[in-house]
């Protein structure tokens, strides 16, 4: 099982003058999950090199029993720091294609021209492609072979309106996940804020939230047995 992790570059939380980046938890629960059955995994961003963690994650608050194991494992830090560049990513080279969340995407991974070509790449060839909480925004501008928005008709989650008015972050973010994938055409739901909740619809997977990056990792892991 060869997986490419594809993280934020991006750091700064609109004008707020706070940082942000990917969420830990959602980058960590996935990475051992799929890591202890053996899988290999690459990790890659639109600018290389060090990955942004967003603060917020890294705060005692937001900690699991998976972001404790990654804050003790120099390995999987060292790869958080020195990531691979994405535009030389290709999807030959991997079984399947995960995307963590955190704020950071909104900004970066929403339009990054590289991102796209790769999960419509990874999509033709019917390979698995997922996402959790804000990182479905990277499906955007993605389409489908036949040009359509790739998310048209299908089932998806991801970060709420609800969710993001709780963080009080709706006026500050560039994109709001429901509302983008809703105009893309795709049959969106969610569950009350925080609980875990997936979707699996063909090869497309997409978590809620936080809480559902496990159940996005499972529901990956049984696509590639």
């Amino acid at each position: 099982m060869k997986i490419l992790f594809v993280l934020t570059s991006h750091d700064k939380l609109g004008d707020t003058g706070k940082k942000t980046g990917f969420w830990v938890e959602e980058f960590a629960n996935p990475y051992y999950t799929l890591l202890d059955k053996g899988a290999k995994i690459t990790i890659a961003t639109p600018k290389g090199g060090a990955a942004p963690i967003d603060p917020s994650s890294d705060s005692p608050d937001a900690a699991t029993k998976d972001t404790e194991r990654f804050n003790n494992d120099d390995v999987a830090k060292n790869k958080i720091a020195n990531t691979k560049v994405l535009a030389d990513m290709n999807a030959d080279d991997f079984d399947a294609v995960f995307y963590p969340g955190g704020h950071g995407p909104l900004w970066d991974l929403a339009n990054d021209a590289n991102s796209v070509a790769l999960i419509e790449k990874f999509n033709s060839q019917h390979k698995p492609i997922a996402f959790v909480c804000h990182a479905p925004v990277a499906l955007m501008k993605v389409k489908n072979s036949e040009g359509y928005p790739l998310v048209e008709g299908k089932k998806v989650t991801g970060f709420s309106n609800s969710e993001e008015t709780a963080v009080g972050l709706s006026a500050v973010v560039p994109v709001l996940v429901e509302d983008m994938l809703i105009e893309n055409g795709a049959f969106y739901s969610n569950v009350e804020d925080w609980a875990p909740y997936a979707i699996q619809d063909g090869n497309l997977i997409t978590g809620q939230n936080p809480a559902s990056s496990e159940l996005v990792a499972e529901k990956l892991l049984a696509s590639l047995k």
